[in-house]
């Protein structure tokens, strides 16, 4: 654990006024390595010359107004003066942490590291080209998952990184945040490696998120809660602005990845489960472990901002929080129903509709909301071993002997 506590500030800031010098010209910098570069290799005393006008010039380079344009101060900071949102202090400065857990779950992250070519989809291909290796509806649910979640982890990364990431003012967490954008992209890759590998019609399946209503409405509930965070004039710093920040946070972590990923995620583990496309259903399983880290994440910044902003959680706000839950629990409802329009895997729309009112609830307490599902159940606990799922545990079997770069695999 480092200890900030030796630093004398003050003499810092003495320091730093007594060494303070006349800004150089970046022209003047460059004009001088220019020369050098371009000097005769038998010049060696022009040569000389130039490099020591280089040198002074770079000496004398005023570091005051970059250090300004950072937002960072003259002094160290404290683990007080961090905070989730409407930070001043450096944001360069990783430690001391404030919250240990941002950076847990980091460190989390970077343990469950996949790759999709690590999975063996051999079966998968056979399955899916035989006439009799998949029922309609067993193709409807594959093809739906595949469409819907294509796009669905391209628009949150998209929000992370457009969005979030520059709103979020602590390091830490930051840092996670730059993870979980590359798990994104992990997860988007895997879509498109099954689709390829199943030799699937990539623009149907790509384009569902515009043209299969169930689909369609999903991504347009999730479009709508990124639309001021993208705008790069967004900024926080008021009550309207930061409950802005919040309610895209809620959508994306509470809804996006919290309610409207579990019908599908259900369906094709469930899938797996039976021996089915299991190189899909692996992949699933990598994703959902990523998944439900990012869930819990973004509920505990989320919390968080609360805590530190306590004005910002009215009555009024946590009953438009309560509503957004409700309309993805109906979305995601609607879409269980489109996608199970009768009874498969051992499951059907009626028994899905319960288990998103039990995923409802969990979000709706997770924020310290009131449930709106008194009773509700889960009807597939066996998701939740699912969840815990370690990599080193290969739920079918299947087992990487060797990685190498470019996805060269070789099983056993």
């Amino acid at each position: 654990m480092l200890n900030w506590d030796d630093y004398d500030v003050a003499e810092g800031e003495s320091q730093a006024a007594t060494q303070q010098q006349t800004p150089v010209q970046p022209e003047v910098v460059n004009k001088a390595l220019e020369a050098l570069v371009e000097a005769p290799a038998t010049a060696d005393v022009t040569a000389t010359s130039q490099l020591q006008a280089a040198a002074a010039a770079v000496a004398n380079i005023d570091t005051t107004q970059g250090l300004a344009e950072l937002e960072m101060s003259g002094s160290r900071i404290s683990v007080d003066e961090k905070a989730m949102i409407n930070c001043r202090a450096d944001l360069n400065q990783l430690v001391p942490f404030k919250y240990d857990w941002a950076w847990q779950k980091y460190l989390d992250g970077c343990a469950n590291h996949w790759m999709p070519q690590e999975i063996n989809m051999t079966a998968d291909v056979a399955t899916w080209k035989s006439e009799d290796g998949l029922t309609e509806d067993e193709r409807r649910i594959v093809m739906r998952s595949l469409g819907y979640f294509s796009t669905a982890d391209s628009l949150v990364a998209n929000n992370l990184v457009l969005g979030i990431y520059r709103l979020i003012t602590n390091p830490e967490c930051r840092q996670y945040l730059l993870r979980q954008a590359f798990e994104e992209a992990i997860h988007t890759h895997a879509y498109q490696y099954c689709i390829e590998s199943l030799g699937m019609d990539e623009g149907e399946v790509f384009n569902m998120y515009r043209e299969v209503p169930s689909v369609a409405k999903k991504a347009s509930w999730s479009l709508d809660k990124t639309k001021v965070l993208s705008d790069p004039n967004f900024n926080t710093g008021t009550v309207e602005d930061d409950q802005q920040l919040l309610r895209n946070l809620i959508g994306f972590y509470g809804v996006t990845e919290g309610i409207f990923f579990y019908c599908g995620f259900t369906q094709i583990l469930s899938m797996g489960r039976r021996n089915k496309m299991t190189g899909v259903a692996e992949q699933f399983q990598y994703i959902l472990r990523d998944e439900s880290m990012h869930l819990n994440f973004g509920i505990d910044v989320i919390n968080q901002i609360k805590l530190e902003n306590p004005h910002l959680w009215t009555e009024a706000f946590q009953q438009e929080v309560i509503q957004m839950i409700l309309e993805g629990t109906a979305l995601e409802i609607e879409y269980a129903r489109d996608t199970m329009p009768r009874g498969v895997l051992g499951m059907n729309a009626s028994m899905m509709e319960e288990y998103l009112q039990f995923i409802s609830n969990r979000r709706l307490t997770q924020l310290g909301l009131p449930e709106q599902f008194p009773g509700a159940q889960n009807p597939f606990p066996w998701m939740s071993e699912i969840m815990d799922l370690r990599k080193e545990k290969n739920f079918f079997e299947t087992r990487v002997i060797e990685y190498q770069t470019g996805g060269a695999l070789s099983w056993d």
